[in-house]
């Protein structure tokens, strides 16, 4: 939010300030053409200024585009911090996941895979994605709840399985 009210104080100030630069070249261009402009030292005062306002309309042009920026493309500082502390949050839960499937045997990893790429799923499912028995997954699946690893719900003749809080 405050790039935006950044944003708004800079190009406010732009707009002013080329109003002001625009106002003064053409009070140089009326000076040039009351004094048409001989080689006189008068002349070359003017030229040299009308120069110089040169470089401040393109200076002021760029602190326009830049508050241009601020006020309408620019994410804020929270925006960027909480997208990093997600991030950061998605690693560790991912970190912790791998160090837990380290400690399994192949028929629990792929149990618990099969379960975390896909919440709720059904036991009768879980049973055809991992090719395990269906007396194997049930038991599997009861280790995990004792570890509390997964948690089952009743949905229909089945139970549907979820992922415990822990990742």
């Amino acid at each position: 939010m405050e790039n935006k009210k950044l944003g708004f104080v800079i190009l406010s100030f732009s707009i002013v300030a080329s109003v002001l630069a625009f106002g003064f070249m053409g009070f140089l261009g009326k000076q040039t053409t009351a004094l048409q402009c001989y080689p006189t030292n008068e002349c070359q005062r003017v030229q040299s200024l009308t120069s110089l306002s040169h470089i401040a309309v393109g200076l002021i042009s760029f602190i326009g585009a830049l508050g241009f920026y601020l006020l309408f493309f620019s994410t804020s500082e929270e925006a960027i911090l909480k997208r990093l502390e997600e991030e950061k949050n998605m690693r560790v839960e991912q970190d912790k996941f791998e160090l837990i499937i380290k400690a399994m045997d192949d028929n629990e990893r792929k149990v618990l895979k099969a379960i975390k790429e896909q919440e709720g799923i059904t036991q009768s499912t879980l049973k055809f994605r991992t090719d395990l028995s269906k007396a194997k997954v049930s038991q599997i699946l009861t280790d995990f709840e004792k570890k509390r690893l997964v948690k089952r719900e009743a949905k229909g003749k089945t139970y549907a399985v979820y992922l415990a809080g822990n990742f």
